[in-house]
C-alpha cells in the first residue's frame, strides 16, 4: 500500500511539473456550463442571435466608429508616443480577430448558460415585476450592480492565483491602446459570469438597452487607450484613461483602479489612487515578464506567442516547477 501510495505522489509531481492543475478547474466548468446549457436549448434562446446581438454590441458599427476615434486621438495626443503600428498595437489586433470570431460565441453560450440554470436552480432569485419600480429606476440598479459585480470578479482575478494566470495576459501589454480590451485569454470570461446576477434579479422589472451596452463597452475601451485624458472632477465617478493607466502600471501594485465604468468601488474598499503627473505616462506590462510577450527579441513572432499566451495558464508556475523539480522552465520565445 505504501508503494502505491509512493508511486501515486510521484505521479502527481511528475504531473504538476508538466502542467498547472488547478486551471483546468476554470476550464472544467466552462464546459460544465455550456454543455448542460446545451442540453437545456439555453432556455429556448437561439443562440445565434445572442452571438449576432453581442457581435454588434462589441464589434458593431457604432463600436466600430467609437474605435477609430478614440484611435485618431491616440495619435493627437497620446500618453506615451508608439509608432502608428506598434509591435503591442499589432499583437492586440490579433486578440481583437479571435474575440470577434471565437470569444464571442463562447461568451454567449457560457451567458445564456449561466442564465438559464441560474433560473433553474434558483428561481426565487427573479424578482416578480413590481409596478412601483419605473424601468428606468431598475435599468440604473442593473448597470450599476452589473459594474459593482464586474469590479469584485476583478478583485479575485488579482487576488486568486488560478484566476490570475489567465488575466496576467490582459496586463502584459507594453504598448497600452483602445484595443488592448479585446486582449484577454477566453476563459476569463467565466469569472465574469457573475455580472450577469443582477441582469437576472432584475429582468422583469428592467433590462439594458443595447445602446447602453455599446455606451458601457465604450468606456471600458476608451480607459485602456494610449491617451492623455482625464475626466477632472468626473474622476471621482468615472474610470478614465489616465486613472485606469495606474492598474496597469509596470512597477507598482496591479490590484488597484479595478473599476470597470465607475471608480466608487474602488473608493469605498480604499483601493483608489488618482493621477497624478507622474502616473500620466507610466510604462505598463508585467514585472519580469513572466508570461511570454510580443516586445521579447528582434522579432515579434506574433502567431507563437499567442498562440504560447493561450496556453500559458496551463503550464506550471515557476515556482512549482523549482519545488517539484529543482529547475526552472522557461517560458519565453527564443527570437
Amino acid at each position: 500500500m505504501h508503494d502505491v501510495a509512493r508511486a501515486t505522489r510521484t505521479q502527481r509531481r511528475g504531473l504538476s511539473a508538466r502542467v498547472y492543475l488547478p486551471a483546468f478547474s476554470v476550464l472544467a466548468v466552462a464546459v460544465a456550463l455550456v454543455g448542460l446549457g446545451w442540453s437545456r436549448h439555453f432556455g429556448g434562446a437561439p443562440l445565434g442571435d445572442s452571438v449576432s446581438s453581442l457581435r454588434l454590441i462589441v464589434i458593431g458599427p457604432v463600436s466600430i466608429a467609437i474605435i477609430a476615434v478614440i484611435l485618431v486621438v491616440e495619435r493627437v495626443r497620446p500618453a506615451q508616443r508608439r509608432p502608428l503600428i506598434a509591435r503591442g498595437h499589432r499583437h492586440d489586433l490579433m486578440f481583437t480577430v479571435f474575440n470577434a470570431a471565437v470569444v464571442l460565441p463562447l461568451v454567449a453560450a457560457l451567458s445564456l448558460s449561466f442564465s438559464e440554470i441560474a433560473r433553474s436552480a434558483l428561481p426565487w432569485i427573479v424578482l416578480p415585476r413590481n409596478g412601483a419600480v419605473p424601468r428606468w429606476a431598475a435599468t440604473a440598479a442593473i448597470f450599476v450592480a452589473m459594474d459593482g459585480c464586474n469590479w469584485l470578479a476583478h478583485l479575485a482575478n488579482h487576488r486568486v492565483r488560478t484566476l490570475w494566470r489567465f488575466h496576467e495576459l490582459h496586463h502584459s501589454q507594453e504598448d497600452m491602446s483602445v484595443l488592448t480590451v479585446f486582449r484577454t485569454h477566453p476563459l476569463i470570461h467565466v469569472s465574469y459570469l457573475v455580472a450577469l446576477v443582477p441582469a437576472i434579479v432584475l429582468l422583469a422589472n428592467g433590462a439594458l438597452p443595447t445602446v447602453l451596452l455599446v455606451v458601457y463597452g465604450a468606456i471600458v475601451a476608451f480607459e485602456h487607450s494610449n491617451t492623455n485624458l482625464g475626466f477632472g472632477p468626473l474622476e471621482r465617478i468615472l474610470v478614465s484613461p489616465n486613472y485606469h493607466r495606474i492598474h496597469h502600471k509596470l512597477d507598482g501594485p496591479q490590484d488597484v483602479n479595478l473599476g470597470f465604468a465607475l471608480t466608487i468601488w474602488d473608493q469605498l474598499f480604499h483601493l483608489a489612487v488618482f493621477p497624478t503627473p507622474a502616473t500620466i505616462r507610466t510604462d505598463t506590462g508585467l514585472p519580469g515578464r513572466p508570461l511570454v510577450v510580443e516586445q521579447e527579441g528582434q522579432r515579434p513572432r506574433h502567431l507563437a506567442v499567442f498562440a504560447a499566451q493561450l496556453v500559458a495558464p496551463f503550464r506550471p508556475l515557476h515556482d512549482d516547477a523549482d519545488q517539484t523539480n529543482g529547475e526552472t522552465h522557461d517560458d519565453k520565445v527564443v527570437a
